[in-house]
């Protein structure tokens, strides 16, 4: 179905349920009203989530998130499958159409990220799927003439006490004028069957056959391709390009000035890129050329040696750390640089501008904020704003960002035709939507037991959260110090500061966000605190998490699968680290040699994962593993740098990523767990690059405070 056909959700309820001939349910979210829904009414409602069973017995769950390889399109219709007792061979996906109604709980808006689909989906999903059973059995308990407590289901059957039955499909049309229940009672987890197993992906045998679309694969008829020259240093401005002669190309539509830059527009990408190429943009580059890294660096440097606005204090750490009862001191500073997401499938999206609206395709993160967005720009409702959401080669956080999508907007409105703005991977990763390079310093003091008396870090970096546009809290950006201010370790006296310096390079969400490089910091301080007070770095943990039962546990997971407790192969040596993010606890074991070279090889990774109840442990061990290859290419290689205002790198060759014969052997194990659902796409990240550097330290004796990671401080005489 045309997006351009959906203009609305009443369009849509009424188009399926014709078409179908079945049974459309729907429940809410808090704090949306719950109404009755029959495919021959036309009373409004709002739900977030649908379900349509066809008198085939097939069961189409509307999935409001998008797919970029972490398995939505698989855990929500199984949420919805174990509540509804369906066959399972009979589920379908279908991405729904942008429309508040589908919007992510947990945001507020139609956005997929943050590790928060089943999560937002956890309760919703069961609750659709429930209500859809209770009506079907309602239908069938109707058509025997007896009590529904005398029916119950199985595998997409109804099923009376004597043993007679009906299959879903054959109650679907009575089923759909069934009053929607306003309680459900779900399933105590006792009776999944659905839920917990290692269930394939529905969304697989698209990626293998090439029938799965995403954004780079729509094709508009009428419509033509753009590449954008773009600012090479922030706020520069175009000064004179050469129009006549890049138009004069082949296949070349327009050229035409935009926000975002200038765009060559042609019938294909290629004439398209040749066309912005040829334009030979002269550039105003403005002061902006005055930033390098280096000299990024000596501001961070200088603000984490004074005070920056504080995010948690516990205890006093300045009287602390110079008191009597400490008895051995320790500071250093650790630091990361900007990082690229450098997806595979590079920034692109379609946009038609026409009198009536917008229609955009793409693979986009952010369904609900295009729509507020473009509505606002283009002085529109947000209901003339209609995206369909294709396959995502990778998100990350990139594609939370609208400016491939802002850019498709203009061009197509200034040549009047539908257009695909397609960036280079050159150009997206000049793109300027970084994760945010940052430099943290600590002070600790130790007791004469070894334990930390105090300790105080204070870390610099940009906010995130302004380039989002959302509000500091008690001018204190969460993005920043998350990682930093739920430090679980028991320490008498804590303190830990922001300081905020924002060069002009746009930082933005990226996997894990803050925790990226906050669990690096903290597990490398309490690596270093452990090996001052002459003490095993595991059981140091251990000591030190006694309040933390979560933590603790997949510590000790961890340290049990790796064998801590016995000497790794010869010339190998381990590090740990552990930490939490988005409801989920993660703790990993790195197995590392260092060459004469200072080369470094990672050659195994245990991870421990408490995620809470899970939907589907392949899922859950895929994710970890994506995420341990996504943190080791950071750790390794990752580093954007800026040199007289521009960034230095431009492609693979020159960021590279961690290829298939540098992939660690890799083991997951899940911690059983009764706690409501975590993420699952992000927490694997943040604690392999300490435990990496920490296994490097436990190799060389070198302690390493940045990444990546030097491998020239690690040569041997």
């Amino acid at each position: 179905m045309q997006a351009r056909a959906l203009r609305s959700r009443r369009d849509f309820l009424k188009v399926s349920a014709l078409a179908t001939g079945g049974m459309l349910v729907a429940v809410t979210i808090p704090g949306i009203g719950r109404r009755a829904i029959a495919a021959s009414t036309d009373a409004p409602f709002a739900p977030n989530a649908f379900i349509r069973l066809t008198p085939d017995g097939t069961v189409t769950v509307v999935v409001g998130y998008s797919e970029m390889g972490q398995g939505v399109l698989t855990a929500v219709p199984m949420l919805v499958a174990e509540e509804l007792d369906a066959d399972w061979s009979r589920v379908r996906f279908e991405q729904a159409p942008s429309d508040p109604v589908y919007k992510n709980p947990l945001f507020g808006i139609q956005a997929t990220g943050g590790s928060t689909t089943v999560r937002a989906s956890w309760q919703p999903m069961r609750e659709a799927g429930a209500t859809a059973r209770a009506m079907l059995i309602a239908a069938a308990a109707r058509r025997w003439g007896v009590s529904p407590q005398e029916c119950h289901t199985v595998a997409g059957r109804v099923v009376h006490a004597d043993g007679r039955s009906l299959a879903y499909g054959e109650l679907a049309t009575d089923a759909a004028h069934e009053p929607v229940p306003t309680q459900v009672a779900l399933k105590d987890p006792r009776q999944f069957r659905i839920l917990g197993q290692s269930l394939d992906r529905l969304d697989t045998p698209l990626k293998i056959d090439g029938s799965g679309r995403f954004g780079i694969d729509v094709r508009v008829p009428g419509g033509y391709t753009a590449v954008l020259a773009r600012p090479p240093v922030p706020g520069a401005k175009p000064r004179h390009w050469n129009a006549a002669h890049a138009k004069s190309l082949p296949g070349v539509k327009a050229i035409v000035e935009v926000p975002g830059g200038i765009a060559a527009v042609a019938d294909g990408y290629w004439n398209a890129k040749k066309a912005r190429d040829a334009l030979d943009v002269q550039w105003d580059l403005g002061a902006n050329t005055a930033y390098s890294s280096d000299g990024i660096r000596r501001t961070f440097l200088a603000l984490a040696q004074g005070s920056g606005t504080v995010a948690r204090q516990d205890g006093d750490a300045a009287a602390a750390l110079h008191g009597p009862t400490a008895t051995k001191h320790l500071d250093a500073v650790y630091e990361v640089p900007y990082l690229a997401h450098a997806c595979m499938e590079p920034m692109n999206a379609t946009a038609s501008v026409t009198a009536d609206g917008i229609d955009v395709w793409g693979s986009v993160q952010a369904p609900g904020a295009i729509q507020q967005a473009l509505a606002a720009a283009f002085h529109l409702k947000p209901d003339q704003i209609r995206v369909t959401t294709t396959l995502l080669g990778g998100g990350f956080g990139r594609r939370f960002g609208l400016d491939y999508v802002f850019d498709a907007a203009f061009v197509s409105k200034a040549v009047g035709a539908p257009v695909h703005v397609m960036y280079p991977r050159e150009d997206d990763m000049h793109a300027q939507f970084y994760r945010p390079a940052a430099l943290l310093r600590f002070d600790a003091a130790l007791g004469r037991d070894g334990m930390p008396v105090a300790l105080r870090m204070n870390t610099v970096c940009a906010s995130i959260a302004k380039a989002a546009h959302m509000p500091l809290h008690d001018g204190i950006d969460s993005f920043a110090v998350e990682g930093l201010t739920a430090c679980p370790y028991r320490i008498p006296n804590l303190r830990i500061e922001w300081s905020e310096s924002e060069p002009p390079y746009s930082v933005w969400f990226w996997r894990s966000v803050g925790h990226s490089q906050n669990i690096f910091f903290v597990e490398g301080i309490v690596d270093e605190l452990a090996v001052a007070a002459g003490k095993d770095p595991y059981e140091y943990r251990r000591d030190l998490l006694g309040g933390a039962p979560r933590y603790r546990g997949v510590l000790e997971l961890a340290a049990e699968k790796a064998g801590w407790s016995k000497p790794p192969a010869p010339g190998r040596h381990r590090g740990i680290a552990v930490g939490e993010s988005f409801g989920s606890y993660v703790a990993e074991v790195a197995e590392v040699s260092v060459g004469p070279d200072g080369a470094v090889k990672v050659h195994r990774v245990v991870c421990a994962v408490d995620c809470g109840r899970v939907v589907n442990p392949r899922i859950v061990e895929r994710q970890m593993e994506s995420a341990i290859v996504y943190g080791l290419s950071a750790a390794l290689y990752g580093r954007i740098t800026i040199e007289h205002g521009r960034v230095q790198q431009s492609n693979f060759n020159d960021y590279p990523v961690v290829r298939i014969d540098e992939m660690p052997q890799v083991e997951v194990v899940i911690l059983p767990s009764t706690e409501n659902p975590g993420g699952v796409g992000e927490p694997g990240l943040p604690p392999l690059a300490p435990a990496v550097v920490n296994a490097i330290y436990a190799a060389t004796g070198k302690r390493l405070r940045s990444l990546p990671i030097d491998t020239g401080a690690l040569r041997r005489a």
